[in-house]
């Protein structure tokens, strides 16, 4: 079964290496990356070259789109500290985690995707779907993280202060796991602004490349392809010196070694 990459894309028929890759990312990147990729592979090639073959070829990237609402605040729940105060760094793997929830559409009805990222290699560590937006949403990605990373202690849980990140619950299953909940602001982007750079991301490049999903299990599988298949193994990050955030991980692990 072809997924929703493959049944939409057409490229021009060029034999250039921006084509190539372009093709190959899923028709994602725009010349800065593309450059970055043709460099890393050995290929001695300006980045205004690249623009002006992309731009004969009619080649572009995908561009962002506007993000849906999904925070719903619980007022008589009380909102955890913010530890963060927008200061999105960290100096190793799990000491930050950021997280979020948003709304994608389909043609049947919408379903939602709670996602956790480690700030320090910006990996999606931890996610979830389901078609309604309860605590077990989240709970679900705050599970599969920790296991994923070795069950860290001490690690800072960054949130908007949706109801789903202030039930009593939430808190309770961060308590026993060790994990530091923080909260930004409420009604400010920039206080969760990496977790919502993600979503507008994954949003402008998989929903922008065809029509919408049939429904939520057409969804899930799209969107477990894009983060499992791409964009933790192979889309590369400026933040990360170029790398995706698995190569980045690896790449620190044999310094480590070394």
């Amino acid at each position: 079964m072809k997924s929703l990459w493959q049944a939409n894309y057409k490229p021009c028929v060029t034999q250039s290496g921006s084509a190539s890759i372009h093709i190959e990312t899923r028709g994602i990147y725009g010349a800065p990356r593309i450059h970055a990729k043709l460099k890393a592979e050995g290929s001695k090639v300006s980045k205004k070259r690249v623009a002006r073959l992309m731009r004969v070829a009619k080649l572009i990237g995908v561009t962002r789109r506007k993000k849906w609402k999904t925070t719903r605040r619980d007022e008589d729940q009380r909102p955890a500290p913010d530890l963060v105060d927008r200061q999105f760094k960290a100096s190793g793997p799990n000491q930050l985690w950021v997280a979020d929830i948003t709304h994608v559409p389909t043609r049947a009805k919408p379903i939602y995707l709670a996602t956790i990222l480690d700030v320090w290699s910006r990996k999606v560590v931890g996610w979830s779907m389901s078609t309604t937006m309860p605590a077990t949403l989240v709970i679900k990605a705050l599970d599969m993280a920790m296991k994923r990373r070795g069950f860290p202690r001490g690690v800072i849980h960054h949130s908007d202060q949706g109801s789903q990140y202030t039930s009593g619950v939430f808190k309770a299953r961060c308590e026993l796991l060790g994990v530091r909940i923080s909260m930004g602001s409420v009604g400010d982007c920039y206080d969760n602004a990496m977790a919502e750079s993600f979503f507008a991301t994954l949003e402008s490049e998989l929903l922008n490349i065809g029509p919408l999903f049939d429904d939520p299990k057409h969804a899930e599988s799209e969107i477990f392809k894009y983060i499992e298949g791409f964009y933790n193994v192979t889309r590369l990050h400026s933040k990360l010196q170029q790398m995706s955030p698995v190569a980045f991980e690896e790449a620190y692990e044999r310094d480590l070694v070394a």
